[in-house]
């Protein structure tokens, strides 16, 4: 039988609007290279961080 994986095992990115650590979803599966914000609040804002960091 396969081991279950606890929370603490899951990979974890960088949020880099909040800069707050956000962990592996099930529904990022198939794209979890490809995720770089927590959520859908910070992939709006996000230009806002560019801006801020950029000027």
């Amino acid at each position: 039988m396969a081991r279950t994986r606890t929370k603490s095992d899951l990979p974890t990115k960088m949020c880099p609007v909040c800069q707050r650590p956000f962990t592996w979803r099930k529904k990022w599966a198939d794209c979890w290279d490809d995720v770089k914000y927590c959520s859908e609040r910070c992939r709006r804002r996000r230009s806002n961080a560019e801006s801020e960091v950029g000027g």
